[in-house]
C-alpha cells in the first residue's frame, strides 16, 4: 500500500518556492492499477517520481507498506528502489546492448545476483513479453512496441512489487498501445503488482485502471473508481478529458441539444443492463416518444457500459423516469 500524507513538492526558482505538487493525501491499494491523468505540467510526473524518491518531498510523509520512505538512508533507498520498477515514454534502452543485456542490466547493477540467476530470469522475462526470438537483437532493430516490451521486462527484472509507468504508451500507435496495455493488465493479474500509470489519455485509464486521480495545476482535483470518474465526471478538467476521449465537440453537442424538443436525459448503463432492450418497454409503459441524440457502448476494463442521450416528448415523463431508475440505470437530467 502506498500512502501519501500531506505530501508536497516545490522547487526554488530565483529565491522563490514554486509548487509543483500542493499538499496531497491519497492511498493506492496493494495490487491495484492506479491511473494518474493530467495535462502537461499538472504535476503527475512529479507525484510518481516521489514514490521511488527520485524527487525528495518538500513536506509530508510517503508510507509504503507502513514504512516512511522519506526517512530512508542512502543504503535503504538503494534496496527499496529494487522493489520499484519504472517504464518510460521513450523506452530509455541502452542502444549498444542487446535486448537480453538491457533486461539483465538492473540485475547486474544490483550486484546481488549470480550469472545463472540473471540468465534464467532474462529467459523467463523474454518469454513473458513474447520476445524470446529477439534476445540478441539491438534496440535499433526493434519496433516501438517491441522496445516498450523490453522496457517492461527490464522493469520486472529485480522482481519489484510496484511498477511505475510514465506515459508508457504515448509514443505508440493505437494498436500497439492496446497490446502493451493488455500486457500490463496480465502482469497485474498474474503477479499481483501495484501499477501506477501516468497518462494524459483518459482512454488508457478506461482500459486498464481500477481507480484514477485527475490532476490540475499540482492538485488532485478528482479521484475515485474509474467507472465513477469516467461516467460521472464532476470537475471541469475531468469533463474535458472525458469529452476528448470520446471525440465529442462540446460546442457542437450543445447546438444539437438546443435543436431537440422535450426533456433531455443522459442514461448510463453498466454491466449486463447495457444489453437489455429497455427503451421499448419504457416507451410502452409511459407512452413517451424518444429520439436518440447520441450513444455509445464500450468497456471500462472488463465491465461493459453504455451511454445514451435522449429527448423525450409526450406521454407520462414521471412514469418513464421511474421505470428507468427501477432498471438500475443512472439518469441525469440534461434539460
Amino acid at each position: 500500500m502506498i500512502v501519501f500524507d500531506q505530501v508536497q513538492k516545490s522547487y526554488q526558482v530565483a529565491g522563490r518556492a514554486i509548487p509543483a505538487l500542493h499538499a496531497t493525501s491519497m492511498t493506492i491499494e496493494t495490487g491495484e492499477v492506479f491511473g494518474i491523468v493530467g495535462h502537461s505540467g499538472a504535476g503527475k510526473s512529479t507525484l510518481v517520481r516521489l514514490i521511488n524518491m527520485l524527487e525528495p518531498a518538500t513536506g509530508g510523509r510517503i508510507l509504503i507498506d507502513n514504512e516512511d520512505i522519506t526517512r530512508y538512508s542512502a543504503a535503504e533507498l538503494r534496496a527499496f528502489r529494487r522493489k520499484v520498477g519504472m517504464i518510460f515514454q521513450h523506452f530509455n534502452l541502452l542502444s549498444s546492448k542487446t535486448v537480453a543485456d538491457n533486461i539483465a542490466f538492473p540485475m547486474k547493477l544490483a550486484g546481488i545476483y549470480s550469472k545463472t540467476e540473471i540468465r534464467e530470469r532474462v529467459e523467463e522475462l523474454l518469454a513473458r513479453v513474447s520476445l524470446s526470438d529477439h534476445a540478441n537483437k539491438y534496440p535499433s532493430q526493434l519496433s516501438g512496441g517491441q522496445k516498450q516490451r523490453v522496457g517492461i521486462a527490464r522493469a520486472l527484472a529485480c522482481r519489484p512489487t510496484i511498477l511505475l509507468c510514465d506515459e508508457a504508451t504515448s509514443a505508440l500507435d493505437p494498436q500497439t498501445t492496446q497490446s502493451v496495455l493488455k500486457l500490463l493488465g496480465d502482469i497485474n493479474k498474474e503477479l499481483g503488482l501495484t501499477i501506477v500509470l501516468i497518462t494524459h489519455e483518459m482512454d488508457v485509464v478506461r482500459r486498464v485502471c481500477d481507480r484514477v486521480a485527475v490532476m490540475d495545476a499540482g492538485r488532485v482535483v478528482e479521484m475515485g473508481p474509474v467507472s465513477d470518474v469516467f461516467l460521472h465526471p464532476q470537475h471541469p478538467t475531468t469533463r474535458d478529458f472525458v469529452f476528448e476521449s470520446e471525440n465529442v465537440d462540446r460546442d457542437e453537442l450543445q447546438e444539437d441539444l438546443q435543436k431537440a424538443n422535450g426533456r433531455i436525459l443522459r442514461l448510463t448503463f453498466k454491466g449486463e443492463s447495457t444489453y437489455k432492450p429497455l427503451l421499448g418497454s419504457v416507451a410502452r409503459k409511459s407512452g413517451v416518444d424518444f429520439s436518440i441524440l447520441s450513444g455509445r457502448i464500450d468497456h471500462i476494463k472488463d465491465t461493459p457500459y453504455g451511454q445514451l442521450t435522449l429527448s423525450l416528448v409526450g406521454g407520462d415523463l414521471d412514469i418513464a423516469m421511474q421505470a428507468l431508475e427501477a432498471a438500475d440505470v443512472h439518469v441525469e437530467v440534461v434539460r
